[in-house]
């Protein structure tokens, strides 16, 4: 059939109209971040619900809206089984309208939500995640790290223990997952380097109720350090089992690699004091810190973890890419967040390494004892920052094929 020139004059500007008006409703989509997270489990109590306020706080931040519309948050808990968390993932981004999510707090549903941001073009920002793999082999352009890792918590935990106890020996209870063995290998890898040894290491499953076995084992080990790779639920059972036996009174060292200060409130300081934690946060470490705190308190009823800040931190430079880019587009944004450096109240000048990894300083603290505490919640004392560019996997390290190009 012969198209007529005023037809195909029609027929061009018919489908200019729907162009546009197809552009002027994506323009004028408003942009919904979602969080998600556990909010009923082992990591519900360092990420879960109080890591939606911190994304509430920062959509407050920013001035609640961008682009003439609310900013919405929408939250999910994914029962740390990638099956649920992928398909929340995907009705998001299918379907709601989800612009990009955030914090996740399990590593192997992070690792599977790299291939689903890139194949539906939207951005993931991970918090409480320490798999090796998303700023490695599985790096992706639109998948970035906020928070600590494993080489974070292995690099500072070791070199923070080893400066009272050089050379000492260490043996391992790992919760038997993919993060946990990513963190046991980065910490050995760590310990050998200083010249320390290993004398073992056990794996659990994740929400274990009775550790009197794998804690045996450990104690008959003998080794100086006894390194507990888990968290949320996990990691205060077995301390307070670890306390039952006398471990740590009979000489041994209990060292949580990933520990909050949740967890030490849940514990008390005669239970945990002496412990080490490596974060990137600590509510009572500056008056931005402080300020931060009072407010996520007033609306959580609790302090705020390092995770539940990295998530508002990471919410709040995404939605200021968005407002300096002028569009929620993907490829857009993704290149703003990695040209500004990110600012607030726990971070100054950090940048994200093209593997995704925010390049911010971390801290070495311990648990202060009962007597040392001055004030409600004051756990910690800080004994070394870490600089960001010291803090990470080096670059030359990494098998992420966007930091070879």
């Amino acid at each position: 059939m012969r198209i007529t020139g005023r037809l195909a004059a029609g027929i061009a500007a018919g489908a200019a109209g729907l162009w546009s008006i197809a552009a002027f409703a994506a323009a004028d989509a408003p942009v919904k971040v979602g969080v998600l997270t556990d909010m009923s489990s082992v990591y519900s109590d360092f990420g879960g619900p109080g890591s939606v306020v911190a994304a509430e706080l920062a959509v407050e931040d920013i001035g609640g809206s961008l682009l003439g519309q609310p900013v919405r948050v929408v939250s999910a808990d994914h029962q740390n089984k990638a099956d649920i968390g992928v398909a929340t993932a995907l009705q998001w981004f299918d379907s709601d309208g989800v612009t990009a999510l955030f914090d996740v707090s399990n590593s192997g549903i992070s690792l599977a939500l790299q291939d689903i941001v890139m194949k539906r073009d939207k951005i993931a920002v991970f918090s409480g995640a320490n798999n090796k793999s998303l700023t490695g082999d599985k790096c992706t352009t639109n998948g970035m790290i906020w928070g600590y890792d494993g080489y974070a918590l292995a690099k500072g935990n070791v070199e923070g223990i080893f400066k009272a106890n050089p050379g000492s020996s260490w043996f391992f209870l790992t919760v038997d997952y993919t993060s946990g063995h990513g963190l046991e290998a980065d910490t050995i890898s760590v310990i050998e380097k200083l010249g320390g040894s290993v004398k073992g290491a056990v794996r659990f499953p994740l929400g274990t109720n009775d550790f009197s076995s794998f804690l045996l084992q450990a104690q008959g080990s003998g080794a100086d350090v006894i390194a507990l790779v888990a968290g949320g639920s996990d990691v205060r059972t077995m301390i307070k089992q670890a306390d039952e036996f006398g471990i740590a009174a009979a000489g041994q060292r209990i060292a949580p690699l990933f520990f909050t200060v949740n967890d030490i409130q849940a514990l008390g300081l005669d239970a945990t004091h002496g412990m080490p934690v490596v974060a990137d946060f600590y509510w009572d470490q500056t008056d931005g810190t402080r300020a931060f705190a009072e407010r996520f308190k007033a609306r959580h009823g609790k302090l705020p973890t390092d995770v539940q800040a990295t998530v508002y931190s990471s919410v709040l430079h995404y939605l200021k890419a968005v407002k300096q880019a002028g569009t929620a587009d993907t490829k857009t944004v993704v290149e703003t967040m990695k040209a500004m450096p990110v600012e607030d109240f726990m971070t100054s000048g950090a940048r994200i390494r093209a593997d995704g990894r925010l390049m911010r300083d971390m801290y070495y603290f311990e648990v202060k004892a009962a007597d040392a505490s001055t004030h409600d919640h004051d756990y910690l004392e800080q004994k070394t920052t870490i600089p960001g560019a010291e803090a990470y996997r080096p670059a030359a390290e990494s098998d992420c094929p966007l930091l070879k190009s």
